[in-house]
């Protein structure tokens, strides 16, 4: 009686992790609110006319927009010199 009693408490606990495994949800509230605290669509629709093509400083800018695009979607920019995340404060950014 023992026996089936461990057995069945062994196979419910199996059950509820391969349960608790594969009922994951797609999306979070926590992945909700970081996606809003993100840019707004608005700024994902102006950025699809740039692209990364190799630019890093200010003087190879054209807007605030641009250089906003490049620092946080390009590699080896140099367009924040104080790491504030505001890019070409001097020249486009002020």
């Amino acid at each position: 009686m023992i026996k089936k009693l461990l057995f069945i408490i062994l196979i419910g606990l199996a059950a509820k992790q391969i349960y608790q495994q594969y009922n994951v949800p797609v999306i979070t509230n926590a992945d909700i609110e970081a996606l809003n605290s993100t840019e707004k669509l608005s700024d994902f629709k102006n950025y699809q006319q740039y692209s990364c093509d190799g630019r890093q400083y200010c003087s190879e800018m054209h807007s605030c927009e641009e250089a906003t695009y490049f620092i946080k979607h390009c590699p080896n920019t140099k367009m924040d010199g104080n790491h504030d995340g505001v890019p070409c404060e001097r020249q486009w950014c002020n």
